[in-house]
């Protein structure tokens, strides 16, 4: 257990390179399909983020709120990706 504080703070500096690493390729990104991979890359980031922030602050408040940026993670991407491909959402 004495080692738990640096792991976390470790993985915590991970995941926020990470995360701007895909802010720069959401931002610059060639094409479409490159911005729509770093956006969903970006929510599991911030997913990521939060659950080990929750860790370290030992606390569970987190929790529920990275459960909601997955949902909205996984929505958004979905129908951004239709969007792309068929021109709308909804048929």
């Amino acid at each position: 257990m004495i080692f738990l504080p640096y792991v976390l703070m470790f993985s915590i500096i991970a995941i926020t390179i990470s995360v701007l690493l895909c802010v720069v390729r959401l931002i610059i990104g060639p094409s479409v399909v490159d911005r729509l991979l770093a956006l969903d890359t970006l929510f599991l980031n911030a997913t990521c983020l939060i659950v080990v922030l929750g860790i370290y602050w030992t606390t569970t408040d987190l929790f529920e709120s990275a459960l909601l940026v997955a949902m909205f993670g996984f929505v958004s991407t979905a129908a951004l990706a239709r969007y792309f491909t068929t021109g709308h959402v909804i048929d």
